[in-house]
């Protein structure tokens, strides 16, 4: 079975980066892809951005407005998601998952396996 450490969220100032990341281990299948979901408080879990492990195509919601990159290193089974410019509202818990009919797309019901999630604060 399939687990996920993320890591690299903490406390940031709005209008900087932070870089989160997500390391794999035991894949269920060969090329899956791998997901960025997110929750707020008191809100529904978002998918934000995923990536094709098989050929590098990516996704992204639109609320992302191009300031979300997602990547991947494959060699290292690490899943990046950099974050641009962050505002108050993108302060949640991040989560990556696998979708291991290695589609992509932000459907969480396709995404079986869920790391424990790492959490952005955003102060003003």
């Amino acid at each position: 079975e399939v687990q996920f450490v993320e890591s690299g969220g903490g406390l940031v100032q709005a209008g900087e980066s932070l870089t989160l990341s997500c390391v794999a281990s035991g894949f269920t299948v060969v090329d899956p892809a791998i997901g960025w979901f997110r929750q707020a408080p008191g809100k529904e879990r978002e998918g934000i951005s995923s990536i094709r492990r098989s050929d590098g195509v990516t996704y992204y919601a639109d609320s992302t407005e191009g300031r979300f990159i997602i990547s991947a290193d494959n060699a290292k089974n690490t899943v990046y998601l950099q974050i641009n410019i962050l505002r108050s509202e993108d302060a949640a818990v991040y989560y990556c998952a696998e979708e291991d009919l290695g589609h992509g797309g932000l459907s969480e019901q396709k995404y079986f396996y869920w790391g424990q999630g790492t959490q952005v604060t955003v102060s003003s």
